[in-house]
């Protein structure tokens, strides 16, 4: 008797960098809201890269979440499957994990057990640029469309996931206690005592200005020749 196919669903990015963590935040609902059989596993990918390879080749079907720059209007949401999704992870890359997820398809692929069935989820970000800030509430509307999308595409492939009669709590959440959503934004602090793009204090302060600041050398100083190519 041939076993079912044995599914992974898998949310990759940074919840560090805004709207790059879209993909950790959709697989972080999901699983609280449903459950799925055995063959199915869920999972936050986060920015492992090539670590994922080990699980992405186990599986014969792969549905990843994840924000990417389609060139679109912000906060639009689309769907890519099959041997077009790894062009679309790299075509315009934001992250060092999509260029990382990109190689895994590849190892995938070159031994032999790239998943049969591909889909990709992914999300116009709205804004990356924001160190410590949380999905934007154009980017964050989108998780529960992009997950009944993704249930659809899987039913018809004959896994479903069932609705739970009630959340999970936030300590039995994928991405852990400490950094489920509602406790993530909740604990961020105020702009002005955490800059968002550099900290202000730092750039005006006179010990970090550039310039020229001679050090005077002590009596025993080695000289290294750096210029001359002939000789070491």
């Amino acid at each position: 008797m041939r076993t079912a196919d044995s599914a992974l669903i898998l949310g990759i990015g940074n919840i560090l960098w805004a709207d790059e963590g879209f993909g950790v935040r959709a697989v972080e609902q999901l699983h609280r809201h449903y459950r799925f059989p055995p063959n199915v596993k869920l999972m936050d990918g986060g920015t492992q890269g090539l670590y994922l390879v080990q699980h992405v080749e186990q599986a014969d079907i792969l549905v990843v979440f994840d924000a990417i720059d389609y060139g679109l209007p912000a906060g639009t949401l689309k769907l890519i499957e099959g041997d077009a999704v790894p062009s679309y992870l790299g075509a315009k890359k934001m992250s060092l994990h999509q260029t990382g997820f990109q190689e895994v398809l590849a190892m995938a692929a070159m031994l032999g057990r790239h998943p049969a069935q591909l889909l990709l989820v992914g999300v116009q970000p709205v804004q990356l640029e924001d160190y410590g800030g949380s999905l934007r509430p154009q980017t964050k509307a989108c998780i529960q469309p992009a997950i009944d999308a993704a249930l659809a595409w899987l039913a018809r492939r004959g896994i479903r996931g069932e609705p739970r009669e009630r959340p999970l709590a936030e300590s039995e959440s994928i991405v852990g206690g400490e950094i489920v959503m509602t406790r993530y934004e909740g604990g961020r602090p105020s702009a002005e005592a955490a800059c968002r793009v550099g900290d202000g204090r730092v750039l005006a302060s006179e010990r970090y200005r550039l310039g020229h600041r001679p050090h005077p050398l002590g009596p025993r100083v080695t000289r290294v020749d750096v210029d001359r190519r002939d000789r070491h």
